[in-house]
């Protein structure tokens, strides 16, 4: 009796079993997908203000002529043969300032102001000559004679760009989100400083000289192009090149009197052409964009 039960109690254990379902593979749910997070693109944004500094070198040239006058008449003096009232000569040299200014990025267009203020090593030299005859004639007044290794009454200018600044407006298009090229144009301004130094004789036949000098600061135009670009979300580095027209000048007179009557005047021009290379400081973050 105690084996059939036992019997019993197992059959019916093994059905239950049986019973149930086995779960397989297939049967497991899925497991939930989880979107990745969007990355995140920073995008480079030109806007801002800025400042920064520049180095260079300017290629200069100057547009010169005299007129000889004498001095107790007023009256100009018909030179003779042989006489140099004009030239033009270069005044090149190094250049170094600063700037400032503020863009405006709208799509892949860029506008902006910018002013600069920048020291010249720019200097030039022309030589000129009221000739003498055998005698001396209207380029020695009063002399009877020509002193032995006198060639006349001679001029000597030399001019020197002190320093230069512009305000100009700028305008470009992003070749890429980190590179800009740009025309700009505005006013620009400087000191000229001309030195002349005059040397002759009396009716006497002395060897005289005079020097002067004067300075002027002439306001006139400039127009250029360059490139620039990001080297980091606030730092810029540029290549620009800029022609300056500082308009037309005078200087003197410059007289020997009293010991000789005889004066100059000098009127000038000068044309600048300008490469500068420059990096600037960009206020401001960077934008972050999520695509």
């Amino acid at each position: 009796m105690r084996a059939l039960t036992f019997t019993s109690l197992a059959a019916g254990a093994l059905a239950l079993l049986g019973s149930i379902p086995v779960a397989s593979a297939a049967d497991l749910a899925a497991r939930p997908y989880t979107k990745a997070p969007p990355a995140m693109v920073e995008v480079y944004n030109w806007t801002g203000f800025y400042v920064g500094g520049n180095a260079g070198y300017s290629w200069g040239h100057s547009n010169t002529g005299v007129s000889f006058y004498n001095t107790t008449s007023g009256l100009p003096i018909v030179l003779p043969p042989g006489s140099v009232t004009s030239a033009g000569f270069d005044m090149n040299g190094g250049v170094a300032g600063g700037q400032a200014g503020y863009n405006w990025q709208v799509s892949n267009f860029v506008w902006g102001l910018e002013t600069d203020l920048q020291w010249s090593g720019e200097r030039g030299t022309g030589l000129f000559n009221c000739a003498a005859t055998v005698v001396g004639g209207v380029c020695l007044p009063g002399s009877t004679f020509l002193p032995a290794g006198v060639t006349g009454t001679n001029l000597t200018v030399d001019q020197s760009l002190e320093w230069f600044g512009t305000a100009r407006v700028r305008g470009g298009v992003l070749v890429s989100p980190r590179v800009l090229l740009y025309g700009t144009g505005g006013l620009a301004y400087g000191e000229i400083k001309t030195t002349g130094t005059l040397s002759g004789a009396t009716p006497g036949g002395i060897a005289v000289a005079a020097v002067g000098s004067n300075s002027t600061t002439r306001l006139g135009w400039t127009v250029g192009a360059g490139v620039e670009g990001m080297i980091t979300h606030n730092w810029t580095a540029k290549l620009e090149y800029l022609y300056m027209d500082l308009g037309s000048y005078s200087s003197g007179p410059y007289t020997l009197a009293p010991g000789s009557t005889i004066g100059v005047n000098v009127n000038s021009s000068f044309r600048d052409q300008i490469l500068r290379a420059g990096i600037n400081y960009k206020f401001g973050g960077p934008v972050v964009a999520k695509y």
